[in-house]
């Protein structure tokens, strides 16, 4: 008997009338939705399209992180190069120059860095990290990199100092020892300070880690020690004894010396300050509480917070200044964080807003023999980065250039647009700087050191935050860099009083106002933004201020509930007429004006209240229109999973598990209220009538699914209908059938009743089934599949089981992802996942565009709705607009995530939109004002280039492009079987598009368009986090970003010409600056000062002096930063080349050095040849008694 191709009948029942050039190509269109094949569209080869995009174009490579470094632990500055590196608990460190010299380097074992020490002027770093690890970078390339690693094998790191101009660190340790390193070779040396040897012999106790080390500003052979118990020692290096040893009652956090080297202070536990004299070691000669209540009665004031860090700064014309952070009395728990600065007499409290993590005084010396002189102290804070100005007596903090406010209110959501329109930014910057603080400091900001230009890259680029606290940010991201433009509070048009003792938005607790969508418009200037309390706001650009009346519009947005199939579903009584079910008009357009709550029983209320009263809008973006959706019958309405708008229609659309909603936001009107399964109408493919046993019931549901919206689709009921009957008789067979089955990670779990997915939200609990009730079910309707919505948003299945066995029957239904008990027993609603505004063919029989709705769904689902608009463009204010669906219906698999539309030639379509206009402009006469500027997209002036379209839509498991208006499948392409795509989005690249996509278990793919050819396929990041997957998003040009962290916006780029050119995009962290020379002390004072002269360390901690340390104390780990590490990249050109460069460098800096060496090496003998010249021609003349 010969074999019968059911793929080849679907093929006949759903291909275009006027058939296919190429016969082997698959329709999407009908319910299977099968691969599709090599094959055209009606009349039209493929070949015609020649695709430019090829895996040469691709490479993935991160570009540049934003925002506040999460978690810092550390903190280093380099006064001559004036850069500032931040060390982070998750082992990051991120180096700070001039605004744009932003750079991120990260320790591969993720270890908390636990301090930083800058090679002052040197072009390196030191880092020590909680794995007891030293490593030596190299900041003299763009991209920093690890030259050395030393990894402590018995000790671990505590504390770390290197001295000025010194090659040798020193290393104190939790066993109280003091190593020293050799920072050249990262070899440790053999000479160690022991414990036991700098304290006093008699001492029975262990003085506790080391907490400090610095070397004299007197003597650079006096290392002083601090330990944690309060021993202080002063350690000579030559003679290998100690000087002098210090005893105070108290724990020593920090110490700071007096330039002059006779004087050091130390703070300690209790919330005291202690002055040493090296004269007089025995006890301190002053000792001060600054916070404590000083007693009447002469005792010891009482004890306060501890001072964790203080600082002891001279001026050569005033007081010196003391520093310190803490030190708070106990008694005033209330008092935030703060940083205390004396000044004299004077004594300044500066609370903080978020607790310190550390702080460092700038100086205007390196050296810490001269003084000091301090300009500002740069405090590092838990959340926040400032810089206190020191040079006026009201200390005003410096205006951070940096993004560190990313993070003010937590981010909920981004968008990113490269490549928008150049008048953009200049706009709202100039909106945002009227609302920036004032007081700032008038001096620059002091951390200003690298270099950086604008580079290869010119076209502008932005940067859209949502918040939780409902605010909306735009930063100016151009040339890899990030500069806040405007804010935008959306809160401010609700009210914020309580009613009746709870807060008015019940839906959500925490954050009411929090931002879950965007959609914004760069052309036409349209925002909107959906929040969590199930609120749509459109906004429109001004650049004048207004006083005026916020409009809103509430939604009622229901879907009707399946009947719950039970073995107790005689108890039920049957339905009512099915006439009196259908919706009316006034159910159809959403208004709920004349509804009210009745008893207890919540109806008809929106979860906000919006202001009534007339509110002042400031220039930029003005709220003109608030939608709401509201309660019903006691059912909160549910959060907004998709939302877009389209200017040039002057409508917005936004769907939730409940349906969709079409409002118009110039007329301020709702045009479209309805649940999913109303928006199928006779076309739906589930058939969704309760599974009761009663005939009566069945067949009243089946008269209310085929008459809800009968009138908008033609006469697609019959031929729906014989499809699936002819499904149907296909399971008279042995074999059960299951049909678009997946196993997508974003299917719903409920869990006692509350659906925990967030693309499919069920608002019920229904009752599970035991295989035996699905048995009865079986029985009793046999001939008929049960064609059920999934309860999984992204996947559906259907089957149908006719084997007898139980356990096969079980098995059935619960191998997917949607469990028996999600995708039978429970009442299910189909979730809004994507929403797509285009000017395209709405059904197969169409010849021209026309605008309509593309809707996707979260089982894969894809309808399009026909607009209807006003003819003449002056009539839209006041004409109806009607939308009714075409009855057309797409099936993939998993939810859809994103639509796009190419014309003909395989160019990427945009949207129609209104040109923008200023509407609060009144100097435009009123004709002129009224007239709208609409740009609609003409892809080509011959009308057979015009004559059809691709669509693209994808899944989060596959993506297929349709041809219009045949709607036949030409390319399908199943991007994952195992995981599920998270975003994807149809972006433009080197004159070309291509689909990107970023998948859940980390990997960033790209396809052609419109073939779908695999172009890049990388395993970049693995989603650890919530916060990836709701954040990562593309853009045009190859670029995408996501929140590496809640604090860290993290770009990257997929494009091989943006990798290419990133080297010269990123500033430069080291600049060829000479040191400053040390001040001359003076013939007497080098005399008497009592200084120990020049310090020989390389004589003292050498190998031929010291010798080796023991092998097992710590391990040299060699890196692969510099030349080293680009040899290993020598394969390839850009190796070459990038070694090259770096060697290039390297001698010409020598060159320059040579250069300086031998001009002062002649200035000096030019200098001494004069001299030699002047006393020559002095005693030339006289006799040698005369001398």
């Amino acid at each position: 008997m010969k074999k019968f191709n059911i793929h080849r009948v679907l093929d006949g029942l759903t291909s275009s009338p006027s058939g296919s050039s190429g016969g082997s190509s698959t329709s999407g269109c009908g319910l299977g939705g099968g691969p599709g094949h090599s094959g055209g569209t009606a009349g039209t080869p493929r070949e015609e399209i020649q695709e430019t995009l090829t895996s040469d174009y691709f490479q993935i490579c991160k570009t540049v992180r934003h925002g506040f470094p999460y978690l810092p632990t550390a903190l280093a500055f380099d006064p001559v190069q004036k850069i500032l590196a931040i060390g982070t608990r998750t082992g990051g460190i991120r180096i700070l120059g001039r605004p744009g010299v932003d750079c991120y380097c990260q320790h591969e074992s993720g270890a908390a860095v636990v301090q930083l020490q800058f090679l002052i002027n040197e072009g390196a770093l030191v880092s020590a990290s909680t794995d007891d690890m030293l490593h030596l970078w190299n900041l003299r390339q763009k991209r920093p990199a690890i030259l050395h690693s030393l990894k402590f094998t018995r000790e671990r790191i505590t504390f770390c100092h290197l001295p000025f101009q010194s090659k040798w660190l020193y290393v104190g340790t939790e066993r109280g020892n003091t190593h020293i390193v050799n920072i050249e070779s990262f070899i440790l040396s053999g000479y160690v300070i022991m414990w036991n040897k700098a304290i006093e012999l008699s001492t029975k106790t262990h003085p506790g880690p080391v907490v400090h080390l610095s070397d004299s500003p007197r003597d650079e052979g006096k290392l002083l020690i601090g330990y944690e118990d309060g021993t202080v020692v002063l350690w000579d290096l030559r003679s290998k004894r100690a000087d002098l040893r210090v005893y105070y009652d108290e724990a020593i956090h920090s110490i700071g010396w007096h330039h002059e080297g006779k004087q050091f202070m130390c703070s300690h536990s209790d919330g005291s300050l202690t002055l040493w004299n090296l004269r007089t070691p025995n006890r301190p000669f002053q000792i001060i509480i600054p916070h404590g209540k000083i007693q009447r009665d002469g005792k010891k004031a009482e004890s306060c917070k501890p001072i964790l860090k203080v600082e002891y700064k001279t001026c050569k014309n005033s007081e010196p200044f003391i520093i310190f952070s803490g030190g708070l009395s106990y008694d005033k728990p209330w008092r935030r964080p703060s940083l205390t600065i004396m000044h004299g007499k004077a004594i300044t409290v500066l609370e903080m807003d978020h607790p310190i993590v550390d702080f460092l005084t700038l100086c205007e010396t390196p050296y810490p023999n001269e003084f000091q002189e301090p300009y500002a102290v740069v405090v590092l804070l838990e959340k926040d980065l400032i810089v206190v100005d020191l040079t006026q007596s009201n200390f005003p903090i410096f205006e951070n250039p940096y993004p560190t406010d990313i993070h003010d209110s937590p981010v909920t959501c981004t968008e990113y647009l490269a490549d928008c329109p150049p008048d953009l930014i200049p706009v709202l910057y100039s909106v945002g700087a009227k609302h920036k603080k004032q007081g700032y400091s008038n001096k620059e900001w002091p951390i200003s050191g690298g270099a950086w230009n604008l580079g290869a890259q010119t076209y502008p680029e932005i940067i859209i935050t949502g918040h939780a606290d409902g605010s909306v940010k735009f930063w100016d991201a151009s040339c890899i860099t990030l500069q806040m433009l405007y804010k935008l509070k959306t809160s401010k048009v609700f009210e914020k009083q309580k009613v009746e003792g709870k807060p008015a938005a019940e839906i959500v607790e925490d954050d009411p106002f929090a931002i879950h969508l965007m959609y914004w418009c760069p052309e036409s200037r349209i925002f909107c933004v959906a929040g969590a309390s199930a609120y749509v706001i459109v906004y429109r650009f001004s650049k004048h201020e207004v006083n005026t009346e916020v409009s809103a519009l509430e939604v009622r947005l229901q879907s009707e509930n399946e009947d719950i199939i039970s073995p107790e579903a005689e108890m039920i009584p049957p339905f009512p007429d099915a006439s009196s079910q259908l919706p009316s008009l006034k159910d159809l357009s959403g208004s709920t004006n004349t509804m009210t709550s009745v008893g207890t029983v919540k109806d008809s209320l929106p979860c906000l209240s919006v202001k009534t009263r007339p509110l002042r809008m400031p220039p930029g973006y003005q709220a003109e229109l608030v939608i709401q959706l509201v309660w019903v019958e006691g059912e909160p309405p549910q959060p907004i999973t998709s939302l877009t708008a389209n200017s040039a229609y002057g409508l917005v659309a936004f769907g939730n598990c409940n349906g969709l909603a079409v409002v118009d936001f110039m007329q301020k009107s709702t045009l479209l209220s309805l649940g999913t399964v109303d928006l199928y109408g006779s076309t739906d493919p589930y058939q969704r009538q309760p599974r009761s046993p009663r005939r009566s019931k069945q067949f009243a549901a089946d008269n209310f699914c085929m008459r809800g919206l009968s009138n908008f689709y033609p006469d697609l009921t019959k031929r729906i209908r014989t499809s699936y009957q002819s499904l149907t008789e296909l399971s008279d067979g042995p074999v059960s059938l299951e049909l678009e089955r997946c196993k997508s990670p974003t299917a719903s779990d409920h869990v006692n009743g509350h659906c925990t997915s967030p693309t499919s939200l069920s608002c019920g609990s229904g009752k599970r089934l035991s295989s035996a009730d699905v048995t009865k079910i079986n029985r009793r309707v046999p001939s008929k599949p049960p064609f059920r919505k999934a309860q999984s948003a992204a996947c559906m299945e259907i089957s149908l089981p006719v084997s007898t066995e139980a356990e096969n029957r079980e098995n059935s239904f619960s191998h997917s992802r949607s469990s028996s008990v999600s995708s039978i027993d429970k009442e299910t609603k189909e979730t809004i996942t994507a929403l797509y505004f285009m000017e395209s063919f709405v059904r197969k029989n169409d010849t021209a565009v026309s605008p309509c709705l593309w809707v996707g769904t979260g089982l894969g689902m894809v309808l399009t709705l026909s607009l209807n608009l006003p003819t003449l463009d002056e009539l839209r204010p006041t004409e109806p607009v009607t939308v009714s669906p075409s009855g057309t219906l797409l099936t993939l698999k998993g939810a859809v995530l994103t639509f796009a539309c190419l014309d003909c030639t395989g160019t990427l379509i945009h949207p129609p939109y209104e040109a923008w206009r200023d509407p609060k402009n009144n100097t435009e006469d009123s004709e002129r004002a009224r007239k709208r500027k609409l740009v609609m997209h003409s892809p080509s002036s011959s009308q057979d280039m015009a004559e059809h379209q691709f669509a693209v839509v994808c899944s989060e498991k596959q993506a297929k492009v349709f041809s219009l208006p045949s709607q036949a499948c030409l390319y399908v392409h199943n991007i994952t079987d195992t995981s599920f795509l998270l975003r994807a989005d149809v972006v433009a690249l080197c004159g070309s598009v291509c689909l990107a996509c970023f998948c859940a278990n980390g990997h960033i793919m790209t396809l052609s368009l419109p073939s779908l050819r695999p172009l890049l396929d990388v395993n970049y990041l693995p989603v650890t986090d919530a916060r990836i997957a709701r954040t990562f998003c593309f853009t045009h040009e190859g670029q995408a970003l996501y929140l590496g962290s809640p604090t860290e916006i993290q770009r990257l780029t997929f494009s091989q010409e943006m990798c290419d050119n990133l080297q010269d995009m990123l500033g430069v962290l080291f600049t060829p600056v000479e040191t400053p020379e040390a001040q001359y002390r003076g013939f007497l004072k080098g005399l008497f000062g009592g200084t120990g002269g020049t310090l020989d360390r390389e004589e003292l901690f050498g190998e031929a002096t010291a010798g080796k340390a023991s092998r097992s104390l710590a391990q040299h780990i060699p890196g692969s930063g510099g030349v080293e590490g680009v040899k290993g990249a020598a394969g390839s050109a850009i190796g070459e080349l990038a070694r090259a460069r770096i060697a290039l460098d390297e001698r010409g800096q020598k060159l320059g050095e040579l250069d300086e060496k031998t001009a002062r090496m002649m200035a000096s003998a030019e200098s001494l040849s004069k001299h030699a010249h002047e006393v020559m021609l002095k005693y030339k003349d006289k006799k040698w008694y005369q001398f």
